[in-house]
């Protein structure tokens, strides 16, 4: 047998003994100042379990609920667990042009809630959310809770959008730090595209951490106006209303990296498209064996003794005599 807690056994212990040790060696307070046979006729134990039983069972009971904390198991040796699942990080465009309306209500809300159906489509998986434009920044930690999930993405509004340009290399630095440990290395990009520029670096990035690419793209060809932060159109130098299109070459660079990319419709068809290309995909390493140690817990039997111990102390204690 051993504790899992063992720490809190040697911290609990040593006071417990000193409280022990003074409470048998110090007489009581009462004693010191009245006789001992009035202080007898006016404390009327005579019906109550004696002092020193009651002290024994209630130090008896503390010291059995220590045990209880400290954790006692039988160590049965390591098993072999099977874990379902892949690990995944997906990463959403706050950029300026997500702003625009040619997918309602506007290309967030949209990739939200293509997020959304995607986490819905892989309940059993561990996800990350990571957000990006100019800068990237890890929304929530990889997580198998969906629903906590989906709070975290809910909470991004046009007050997170940031005008400036996309920084795809910075993205692609920050994604091969948080899938350093992960195998395989999945990045499911929600994007409009950005422009060539943008991505330029990108794909070697995820080319040199051998990071697998499967992008969302949001929006339509024909593209549709930028809005500013005050729900206004964009306008050029030139007088012109700045227009923002989708781009796929995000797609192209997501097929050379050995992944694919979908065009986000309404229904949920591009979602299982994707989810089922991933799953075919990694269907050899959806399956992971964990060693976890195998223990027998037995803390409820000092536990529940303590308890009962301590019931059987406190119903014994003296009862006030009526005259």
């Amino acid at each position: 047998m051993s504790f899992v807690n063992p720490q809190f056994f040697w911290v609990l212990i040593i006071p417990f003994i000193v409280l022990a040790f003074l409470m048998s060696t110090n007489k009581e307070r009462l004693s010191r100042v009245f006789d001992e046979k009035v202080l007898k006729r006016l404390s009327a134990t005579d019906e109550s379990m004696p002092m020193m039983l009651r002290n024994v069972l209630m130090f008896s009971a503390i010291f059995l609920m220590i045990v209880a904390i400290a954790r006692p198991v039988m160590e049965k040796g390591d098993k072999q667990v099977e874990v379902q699942g892949l690990t995944l990080l997906t990463a959403v465009d706050i950029s300026g042009s997500m702003r625009s309306k040619d997918v309602y209500p506007n290309r967030l809300e949209f990739s939200k809630k293509k997020m959304a159906a995607l986490f819905d489509a892989m309940p059993s998986d561990e996800i990350g959310v990571v957000a990006f434009a100019h800068s990237p920044f890890v929304l929530a930690p990889f997580s198998t809770d969906k629903e906590t999930l989906k709070m975290m993405v809910e909470g991004v509004d046009e007050s997170y959008i940031n005008m400036g340009s996309t920084d795809f290399s910075a993205l692609g630095e920050q994604v091969a730090t948080l899938l350093e440990k992960k195998k395989p290395k999945i990045l499911v990009l929600f994007s409009d595209g950005g422009d060539k520029e943008a991505i330029t670096g990108f794909s070697d990035i995820l080319k040199e951490n051998h990071i697998d690419l499967y992008v969302i793209l949001v929006g339509t060809d024909k593209g549709a106006p930028v809005i500013d932060e005050n729900g206004k159109p964009l306008s050029l130098k030139d007088g012109t209303i700045a227009i923002t299109q989708r781009n796929d070459d995000l797609g192209e660079v997501a097929k050379s990296l050995g992944g694919t990319y979908v065009i986000a419709s309404n229904g949920k068809e591009d979602i299982q498209k994707l989810v089922q290309v991933i799953r075919s995909k990694y269907k050899n390493q959806q399956q992971g064996a964990v060693t976890v140690k195998e223990r027998v817990e037995y803390f409820y039997y000092p536990l529940g003794l303590g308890l009962l111990l301590l019931l059987i102390a406190f119903s014994s204690m003296p009862q006030r005599r009526e005259r």
